[in-house]
């Protein structure tokens, strides 16, 4: 059960907005905020294994590799069926045949002219958590039973997001840039946070499969901002300052319900998509209920809060709020109990 807890100023007002665009959304869980810098918080875990918990799931051998690694592969986890289903769903977004409250979909609006409402201008979903078959997905039993190896029994669904990665254009790149997921995220600790990316198609370097860096999950969350390169950049498509790009690198060639776990600090990217066709993935970022959130207040993430910050005002009309607040409508609990996030 959901521990409540009441909000008053502009959290109280974005409440009542979105309570009134979805009755699933009611008071939510009490913030606990701890100060702490934006690198790792977390301690090392006693034993061997730091990044990792103990339970029956994981072999040794799996969690030495996430361990050294920062990920973790899981071959045809998610069935054909399943994928099927969040694909229809997805269709039906792009033609606007169902509402999704406070999401966020990302347009390519220069081809609105030419397909009109489809999956052909439709870049991302973000954020479908009021979309009951798509949030399906964050509550698979196949797939929570392998982040509660990484979050512990209670866990929250934070951030989650259907790509739809188009064809590439000398105008409009699809690139993520080489970047860490905790840069977006006011909460710790980083090693009971985990990213499940589902591929829904076969993912590979001509479409722009993922692309790791291994090992960087034992890196401090380095400063990004957007990318200095021609042509138009993607909303809040942040990349790290003076990126390394001689380092190694392993691409993520994926089949159809591949599943991939990654740690937040992981430097990670995606790659050009030199197809005519799309690549499609759904991922759900989960963490520990037990966990809490930050002040980026005078830390390196301070400038993707105000630029949060202007998002939610142009769209809600209301006043400056925390990122932590943002973040807090996002979350929803999908196994044990709602704590802390």
């Amino acid at each position: 059960m959901e521990q409540l807890g009441k909000r008053s100023g502009p959290a109280a007002r974005l409440d009542t907005i979105l309570r009134h665009l979805s009755p699933r959304l009611g008071t939510a869980a009490a913030l606990t905020s701890v100060p702490t810098s934006a690198h790792v918080s977390a301690a090392p875990q006693p034993g061997r294994f730091r990044y990792t918990l103990d339970n029956n799931v994981l072999t040794p051998e799996q969690r030495q590799f996430y361990e050294d690694n920062g990920y973790l592969l899981i071959k045809k986890l998610v069935s054909d069926e399943d994928i099927e289903r969040f694909r229809k769903e997805f269709i039906r977004i792009c033609k606007k045949e169902v509402s999704l409250p406070g999401a966020m979909i990302m347009k390519n609006e220069a081809l609105k002219s030419e397909y009109g409402q489809s999956e052909n201008i439709v870049n991302k979903v973000q954020d479908f958590q009021e979309d009951e078959e798509l949030f399906r997905y964050c509550t698979l039993p196949q797939v929570l039973k392998y982040v509660e190896c990484f979050t512990g029994p209670n866990i929250m669904a934070m951030h989650t997001m259907l790509i739809n990665k188009l064809p590439d254009s000398d105008k409009q790149t699809f690139l993520h840039p080489m970047h860490q997921d905790l840069h977006y995220f006011p909460f710790r600790p980083a090693d009971r946070i985990v990213c499940s990316w589902t591929a829904m198609e076969r993912a590979d370097e001509t479409n722009g499969c993922l692309v790791v860096q291994p090992g960087t999950h034992k890196e401090p969350l380095k400063p990004h901002a957007y990318p200095q390169r021609e042509g138009k950049t993607n909303k809040l498509f942040h990349g790290i300052i003076d990126y390394d790009e001689n380092g190694p690198k392993v691409h993520l060639v994926m089949e159809k319900g591949d599943t991939v776990f990654f740690h937040p600090l992981l430097i990670h990217g995606s790659g050009i998509n030199r197809t005519s066709g799309f690549r499609k993935s759904i991922s759900c970022h989960f963490a520990s209920s037990e966990g809490y959130y930050i002040d980026v207040k005078n830390t390196i993430q301070e400038d993707l809060e105000k630029e949060l910050q202007e998002m939610v005002q142009k769209k809600y009309s209301l006043p400056s709020m925390k990122l932590r607040d943002i973040w807090n409508f996002r979350a929803r609990l999908v196994q044990g109990e709602r704590i802390n996030l």
